[in-house]
């Protein structure tokens, strides 16, 4: 890990009581819901994290609290590195703030989350399904999401039944 990015981390950590890993290189910071906004205005106008780069989220079903993590990636184009945010948010309130006031791009990303998560975003524009149909229930990458499939059917040729070699010849 670079100079650069101890020190964000650690002004982050001291500033927002959050927690710090690095995985293989990949730095993390864990955020509560309530520091989200407060720690990417701090990233973005502070440190140069100009570029969020994704938004998703992991569900731990089925453990329950906190059974979702909302995964931010941001990229800082000036200083060439990368930070990702988890934060953790229970399966009783699944709502965080909006992160579009701050990067604009972040407003199809929720919409995603929400699509296939079903967490909300408060202070959205436009927060509605932008992948599955509008009529669509559920949440399809939920990993309670009922699996649905259709048997497969097989049509047989007879002329090459007959030609296949069998087991007991």
């Amino acid at each position: 890990m670079n100079e650069l990015m101890q020190s964000i981390l650690q002004s982050l950590t001291q500033r927002f009581q959050t927690s710090a890993s690095e995985f293989r290189g990949q730095n993390s910071l864990s955020v509560s819901a309530q520091h989200l906004l407060a720690v990417c205005q701090a990233l973005r106008d502070e440190f140069g994290f100009d570029r969020l780069v994704s938004v998703t989220a992991v569900d731990y079903w089925p453990q329950e609290e906190p059974r979702f993590h909302v995964v931010y990636l941001f990229h800082s184009l000036r200083h060439n590195i990368r930070l990702t945010l988890r934060v953790p948010v229970a399966s009783s309130q699944l709502a965080l703030p909006s992160l579009e006031t701050l990067y604009p791009n972040a407003n199809w990303y929720e919409r995603e989350v929400l699509d296939m998560f079903g967490v909300h975003f408060e202070h959205h524009s436009d927060l509605r399904r932008i992948i599955m149909p509008t009529d669509w229930v559920g949440h399809p990458l939920r990993k309670d999401y009922p699996l649905g499939y259709e048997e497969v059917r097989f049509s047989f040729n007879p002329e090459v039944e007959e030609s296949k070699p069998h087991p007991d010849e």
